[in-house]
């Protein structure tokens, strides 16, 4: 029998630790086991704390042989160190129960480390391999969830300082070795929050391993020295000045945010917001009230310079709705983030509170934001006097005072009239319930409600940034509750109610990650069949609620790449390609017997049309996979005349019904597209479209989606060829897209300047312009803003980097290098969708970098020089912002996941290497190392340029 056998048998039997430990003995004595036995006991006990996770008995096994001398303290602790690797042992209670074993048998040994959690004889290459362990177990520390039952991260922290005061002699340790030891060491020191102790150690540990590189020992003590867990910055460094007047670094991220809200590290995710905000933090190396005070100057600028009207992204009620309703909570967030790495509670709202004392000195800036807020509550009717007096600040101060960041008293110094505020219309109203606002509105948006009662609700809440919360709170719920039980038609009533309420759905987007719900709608969508329903007619009327709804979320937020939900990936090509025309063999058997059925049914004289018995036998996805086939076949029977205009106007009028009009996106989409590539040989395909758009029985809905396309295909030239007919009139369609879109045109006019297919040179042109604007509005004081992911979609991620470069090569020699530093370190450094945007860093240092530097060698010394520069200011820059990003998303997101494609640190020993490699041949290669080199901040955070 052996150990593992025993051990496993006289726990699962319930034998004592004592008989057990006597077992052990007599199993010893009468075999033999080998010298290796206190390994194969203490791995045996490891393996059962597998399965029985920080159970006490297995506890006392261990603790009794430990006592005994028949499992040596230094054995457990390298068995245990390297065991905590298995993900299956990966439980906090149980590693700190180990850990804590192991350091109360040292402590109560009165020997030294060395002998104690180390064999005596142990070289110092097995040391350093447990030290490695130890670093891993601390990461493992790091990466569990907190808990208030174990003290996992102080138990590892002092068992790493313990083996670390062993690495006595490193003369056996290659230089190999040593870069392996040093990069794993610095990678605790960069990415986790240590204890004072530790990191002292550690830091030694780091300059000891340098040294024996060969490294330059002062360059390396400096940099050691100066290495904080805020990885801080000098303020006259490579790193660039730290400017704390600046309102770029924080207009981008806040730019960024609403821009970007429903994807990953936009304004609807809530923890990586949060990162986000947090490595902004670090990076800029701003005190709290620094900080707050530049991005609530950057939240009022964006404001100021909204549009008083709702009809694009910049509009003052979505700007609005973010700071009001959205950033106080953001900020919230932000402060229990960073209490967990030492910043106070009481350290935050002095911070705040300094920064509203800044704020309300900036008069001017004040008076903008007032402007545009009367303008903006001029083009609403529907606004009480109640919101009318209100002011945007007030409102703000309000909001920061409900979630709990400022203090009432400081709240009524800030703005005594706050006192005798009324309540908003949405308070009294729930006040007089009895009842809170998020059940109020949860009572409100029923079956019951009138659609009159329902828009009157939801503009009240638009009116009320306080209530965008509680509102997003009561949909999430309600849509998971209705699509987790079928409940179709609840779900149908909330979509239509959303899909109908455009600023609704904007409303979401700023509170939660909106992509999840198309999630639980795609589920629905691609699964539900009609087979066992009672009334299908009904269902599928109301699954194309659903349906209409998911496609307005998907073409209003330019939702295209998969969505991941809880490890699961949802693709939207379902409802994104619903515009696809198939060739009747490309169908599958399947879909080939519905095309057939269907076609008989709508586009045949002699049929009956739509029974429930069709309805039943047809999946409602393939259903909508098909139609599109089904109108272009339907234009080419009519075009051959193999059926006539009233059978094909009788077609029509079923997708025209409650029944099928959530099947006509993609008709209509795919009726422009064979207009587009056919023109004149598509004669009936536009009287489709007009006959469907112009119908009064159209969704408004399916007119929002349709008529931008529709407007730039009309607008081509061999459009214009068509004749006019009684039958065929183009300017009506125009009048009938203008009017959805409320744009105030003339629909007669042939040049459609907004909505026009762009020459392809303007479209390249694209990006420059947003650039040259960001840069412009940088210098006007502004909050600049760059669609990054709209520009990749016009150029190649290399010809968009170099056309940057070439702005702001520009831009800094007119005395820019801040803005430019900023603008550049958001653009590289900033965490976007990888599946809507390759990550720029690793492109820009490794196919970008090299040929900047080519170029500049062969410049004039002026040129040269300030180019080098920006280089370098660039570099430094947005390598650190890099890292801290990493580390905050680590922090706070608690996963390690590398959302800038590389890690910093790899992308950092990358460039060292070319650099180096090209120093010979090229002077600016030389510099960029010297100056990089040069900087104790830099090196400190990436030691791999270290002189």
């Amino acid at each position: 029998m052996s150990f593992a056998e025993l051990t496993r048998n006289s726990y699962q039997c319930g034998v004592s630790p004592q008989k057990w430990l006597g077992l052990c003995k007599l199993l010893v004595q009468q075999q033999d086991v080998g010298a290796n036995f206190s390994t194969t006991i203490s791995n045996a006990i490891l393996e059962l704390y597998r399965l029985y996770p920080a159970d006490p008995t297995l506890r006392e096994y261990l603790q009794l042989s430990l006592s005994d001398g028949l499992l040596s303290n230094a054995v457990f602790v390298s068995t245990f160190i390297h065991a905590a690797r298995d993900p299956e042992l990966q439980n906090g209670s149980t590693l700190d129960m180990l850990c804590r074993l192991a350091l109360n048998t040292h402590y109560t040994s009165g020997l030294l480390p060395a002998g104690s959690i180390i064999p005596l004889a142990d070289s110092q290459v097995s040391v350093l391999s447990k030290v490695q362990d130890a670093l891993a177990l601390l990461r493992i520390a790091h990466s569990l969830p907190p808990s208030n039952f174990h003290q996992l991260i102080v138990s590892a922290s002092e068992l790493a300082v313990l083996l670390l005061s062993c690495v006595t002699d490193m003369s056996q340790v290659t230089a190999a070795q040593a870069i392996i030891y040093l990069g794993d060491a610095n990678d605790v020191l960069q990415s986790l929050r240590l204890s004072h102790e530790l990191r002292q150690v550690l830091e030694g540990f780091v300059l000891s391993l340098s040294l024996l590189m060969g490294d330059d020992a002062k360059a390396v003590r400096d940099a050691q020295m100066l290495h904080t867990m805020q990885l801080t910055m000098g303020k006259n460094d490579v790193l660039g000045a730290n400017v704390e007047t600046d309102t770029v670094t924080c207009g981008l991220l806040l730019q960024s945010l609403v821009a970007c809200r429903t994807c990953d590290f936009g304004a609807g995710s809530d923890l990586e917001a949060v990162a986000v905000m947090t490595g902004t933090l670090r990076w800029t190396s701003w005190a709290p009230n620094v900080f707050c005070t530049q991005l609530l100057v950057a939240a009022l600028t964006c404001i100021a310079q909204s549009s008083a009207k709702d009809d694009h992204e910049s509009s003052f009620s979505l700007w609005r709705a973010f700071v009001v309703g959205r950033l106080p909570r953001l900020l919230f967030a932000l402060e229990k983030s960073l209490e967990a790495h030492g910043t106070t509670e009481a350290d935050w709202r002095a911070a705040m509170h300094a920064a509203l004392l800044s704020l309300s000195q900036r008069s001017d800036l004040l008076v903008q934001c007032d402007v545009v807020a009367r303008q903006g509550k001029g083009h609403d009717s529907g606004q009480d006097n109640n919101t009318l007096d209100r002011s945007l600040v007030r409102e703000f101060i309000q909001q920061l005072l409900a979630v709990g960041i400022i203090e009432y008293t400081f709240a009524v110094s800030m703005d005594p009239m706050m006192v005798n505020d009324p309540r908003t219309r949405l308070q009294s109203e729930a006040f007089d319930h009895g009842c809170s606002i998020e059940t109020y509105l949860d009572s409100k948006l029923t079956l019951d409600s009138s659609p009159e009662d329902t828009l009157s609700l939801l503009e009240k809440i638009r009116q009320e940034p306080g209530s965008h919360h509680c509102f997003a709170a009561v949909v999430q719920k309600r849509f998971t509750s209705h699509s987790t039980s079928l409940d179709l038609e609840h779900l149908s009533h909330l979509t239509r109610t959303l899909y109908h309420h455009d600023f609704a759905l904007d409303i979401l987007s700023l509170h939660l990650k909106i992509s999840y719900l198309i999630c639980d709608a795609l589920e629905i969508i691609s699964e539900y069949d009609c087979e066992t329903v009672g009334d299908p007619q009904t269902a599928v009327s109301h699954l194309g609620d659903i349906v209409l709804f998911a496609e307005m979320v998907l073409a209003k937020f330019r939702i295209s790449s998969p969505i991941i939900k809880d490890g699961k990936m949802y693709r939207t090509e379902l409802l994104r390609c619903t515009s696809r025309i198939y060739q009747l063999d490309e169908l599958s058997p399947e879909h080939k017997s519905a095309f057939a059925t269907w076609y008989k049914a709508i586009f045949d004289s002699n049929s009956e049309g739509i029974d429930d018995a069709l309805l039943r036998t047809t999946k409602p996805q393939i259903l909508l996979q098909i139609s599109a086939t089904l109108f272009s076949q339907a234009a080419l029977a009519r075009q051959e005349n193999r059926i006539d205009n009233d059978t094909l106007q009788t077609g029509m009028s079923y997708f025209l019904g409650p029944l099928l009009q959530w099947t006509l996106v993609g008709v209509i989409h795919a009726m422009l597209f064979e207009i587009g590539h056919r023109a004149l040989v598509a004669p009936f395909h536009l009287a489709i479209v007009q006959s469907i758009l112009c119908s009064p029985c159209c969704p408004v809905v399916v007119r929002r989606l349709c008529s931008p396309s529709c407007l730039r295909l009309l607008s081509s030239r061999r459009i214009q060829a068509f004749i006019q007919s009684p039958v065929l009139d183009i300017s009506v369609i125009r009048a009938t897209c203008f009017q959805t879109l409320g744009v105030n045109k003339d629909p007669s006019c042939k040049a459609l300047e907004d909505y026009q297919i762009s020459p392809a040179t303007r479209w390249m042109d694209f990006p420059k312009q947003e650039i040259r604007e960001a840069l412009a509005l940088a210098r006007r004081h502004k909050a600049p803003r760059i669609d990054v992911t709209r520009c990749l979609s016009a150029t190649s991620p290399s010809r968009f980097l170099n056309l940057l470069w070439s702005e702001l090569s520009v831009a800094s020699s007119l005395g820019e290098m801040e803005t430019c530093r900023r603008l550049a370190t958001f653009v590289l450094a900033m965490p976007r969708q990888l599946s809507s945007a390759p990550p720029l860093l690793p492109i820009f240092m490794y196919n970008v970098l090299p040929y900047l530097i080519t170029v500049i060698d062969q410049q004039q010394a002026t040129e040269k020089g300030m180019n080098t520069q920006l280089l370098v200011t660039i570099i430094s820059s947005a390598l650190t912002a890099a890292l801290h990003i990493e580390w905050a998303v680590q922090t706070v997101c608690e996963e390690q996941r590398f959302v800038l494609g590389q890690p910093s640190a790899a992308v950092a020993r990358r460039l060292a290497a070319d650099l180096r490699a090209q120093k010979p041949s090229s002077s600016t290669s030389a510099t960029i190392l010297q100056r990089l080199g040069s900087s104790p901040a830099f090196v400190t955070n990436f030691p791999v340029f270290v002189m």
